[in-house]
């Protein structure tokens, strides 16, 4: 193949197959989070686990498993993927039994033993969530290095929102479907049905990710023990201040986070609402969702991630500061919508801005240090805020939340700088 100057055949490879990859990862990524909205973390595995037990320990452990299970192991992954010259083995093939699987069984658990057995489907249902977040843990290095390849740097913003819209504005159907689906079946069958459609939903993003073109592209630093990897961690935060106030400001914002797994529940238990108006919730968090993904993915390819990420925490701070005042229910409505405004700046920014403190060779050291350090906060927050609400209340919880995500904006704000303008 002839070369272009000053261009890799990989280089080549990645250009002509651009369009490519951003269909079938866009496909991927919308059918992926189309699958997800029949299983909200925030809505509707608490109101699930809700019908087993009250304690919000229990509670706090669904939050505490999404965090800890995604974040932490990446660290402990990034030494091997680095020198992996193809991500997509990692993120397709192994992530389809470590990820997807323990999804396609939340169904056939639910029917069998919900209504039985509940004790063992309790157990059941967070060893199965235990499983698909630390597997997800283990493989989204590699797939989070894998687009940063194929996917030009101008170019992410509006990759991320696209492919966001388009899965949280079908998302916005999913809401409307497990509201009628809690409606109208008896627990627990409107749960199982929304458990296997997205169990179907995430096996069809798999097949769009396999069909993945992706150069192999060997990593030239000299290999090393893992231990003597780990050892050479704290050398990279010594030497890049910038990032090293990025983590704090991040890990501040992880422990804001302590409140976002009891919003659902404090409303049911104030409020006394059904599951299948509780549900309406979701609703509001994917157009939420589905209109931000948009606004934020042009806003960080045209003004950068950290813009993004300051108006985020600003929307964080508004919105458990709403609920610590909220008189009735309604309220809740925007809540939520705001919630998911600020996971879609999150999952755009949060992801991208890490890939501009670094070159290639470091990246995926950078996404597991910017992952796994804030992830052990993360993973903390809400078994704190659980023991918090135990000893005293849902409220209190939400103060002291609005307060630690306020001291988080302000670290963003005026000790960070934008990355584009420091390199």
């Amino acid at each position: 193949m002839e070369t272009t100057p000053n261009k890799t055949p990989a280089q080549e490879y990645i250009e002509k197959n651009y369009r490519f990859n951003f269909v079938v990862n866009t496909l991927d990524g919308a059918s992926f989070w189309f699958g997800m909205s029949f299983i909200s973390s925030a809505i509707i595995l608490p109101l699930y686990v809700s019908h087993f037990t009250s304690n919000p320990i229990l509670i706090g452990l669904i939050p505490f498993l999404g965090t800890a299970g995604v974040l932490i192991p990446q660290l402990f992954t990034a030494n091997a993927i680095e020198r992996t010259p193809i991500k997509k083995y990692v993120a397709a093939g192994f992530g389809f039994v470590l990820e997807r699987v323990p999804l396609f069984l939340m169904a056939p658990f639910a029917f069998f033993l919900a209504a039985s057995q509940p004790a063992l489907a309790l157990l059941a249902f967070f060893v199965l969530l235990a499983w698909h977040t630390f597997g997800a843990g283990l493989i989204i290095v590699a797939w989070q290095d894998m687009i940063a390849k194929i996917i030009p740097v101008e170019r992410r913003g509006r990759f991320f929102g696209i492919t966001n819209f388009i899965g949280n504005g079908t998302g916005i159907l999913g809401a409307l479907a497990v509201t009628y689906l809690i409606d109208q079946f008896t627990f627990p069958m409107g749960y199982v049905i929304a458990f296997g459609i997205a169990g179907a939903m995430i096996f069809i993003s798999w097949i769009f990710l396999m069909q993945t073109r992706e150069p192999a592209i060997p990593n030239n630093k000299p290999p090393i023990s893992q231990m003597a990897y780990l050892r050479s961690l704290p050398e990279i935060l010594r030497k890049d201040h910038n990032f090293m106030r990025y983590l704090l400001a991040s890990s501040v914002y992880s422990l804001s986070g302590m409140s976002t797994g009891f919003l659902i529940v404090y409303a049911v238990k104030t409020w006394s609402l059904p599951d299948s108006e509780a549900v309406g919730f979701t609703i509001a968090m994917q157009v939420g969702l589905t209109l931000a993904n948009l606004f934020f993915g042009f806003l960080a390819d045209h003004k950068g991630h950290k813009l993004s990420l300051e108006i985020c925490l600003l929307l964080n701070v508004l919105s458990i500061g709403l609920a610590v005042i909220a008189p009735s229910p309604l309220w809740f409505f925007p809540i939520f919508f705001i919630r998911g405004a600020i996971s879609a700046g999150i999952m755009i920014s949060g992801i991208s801005i890490v890939y501009e403190f670094t070159g290639d060779e470091n990246r995926p050291t950078y996404i597991g240090l910017a992952n796994t350090l804030p992830g052990v906060v993360s993973a903390i927050a809400p078994l704190f805020g659980g023991w918090l609400a135990g000893a005293l209340n849902y409220q209190t919880v939400f103060v002291v939340a609005t307060l630690i995500g306020a001291a988080a904006w302000s670290l963003l704000r005026f000790t960070v700088r934008e990355p584009r303008k420091a390199a």
